[in-house]
């Protein structure tokens, strides 16, 4: 984790300064300053189309039925394209393009996807990191699911509210069933 954080904190930046003062010395400051702006700008608004459109296909999977895995993980990598595009430089912009094209966001959305169902296919789903929980070994109610039907504990009956005689409340503002409520 340590060797990660070194090269997002000061690895990135350094490059990125050596990156900005190269084209600088080449195309000049004003028009360095002009290129950056002008990525950001346009990856804002390509990163807004991806992402109408990656949410377009989230819901006509769920509208079929199907689990849209692959899709949210495309909006993740859009998210983080977004952010790579904002930050200043000219490297950050690169990997933020090649996160935002289709053409490599998709192979490597449905890569990490299959990473992901792996990942937690050999742990044995969601629950194997809580351990036995309160509620049972599986961290639910008798070790059942939550969402199982019909365990023998369900009571279908009927509900009728009766006064209490001992209730002493002002009954002329009620209305009888034989009453009409307009008199």
């Amino acid at each position: 984790m340590f060797f990660i954080l070194l090269i997002v904190f000061v690895l990135v930046p350094v490059i990125e300064l050596n990156v900005l003062i190269r084209v600088g010395e080449s195309l000049g400051s004003w028009t360095t300053v002009g290129l950056v702006i002008f990525t950001a700008v346009v990856g804002v608004s390509l990163v807004r189309s991806q992402g109408i459109s990656t949410l377009m296909q989230v819901q006509q999977k769920l509208a079929r039925g199907e689990a849209p895995g692959q899709e949210i993980v495309e909006g993740m990598m859009l998210a983080v394209a977004g952010l790579m595009l904002l930050i200043p430089g000219f490297v950050t912009d690169f990997i933020g393009l090649l996160l935002l094209t289709p053409f490599t966001r998709i192979p490597v959305a449905g890569y990490l996807y299959k990473r992901m169902q792996l990942k937690v296919s050999s742990q044995g789903g969601f629950q194997a990191g809580f351990g036995p929980g309160p509620f049972g070994p599986n961290g639910n109610a008798g070790g059942r699911s939550p969402f199982d039907r019909d365990q023998g504990n369900t009571f279908d009956g009927d509900y009728e509210h009766k006064a209490d005689p001992s209730d002493k409340r002002d009954e002329s503002h009620q209305l009888d069933d034989k009453q009409d409520p307009k008199a």
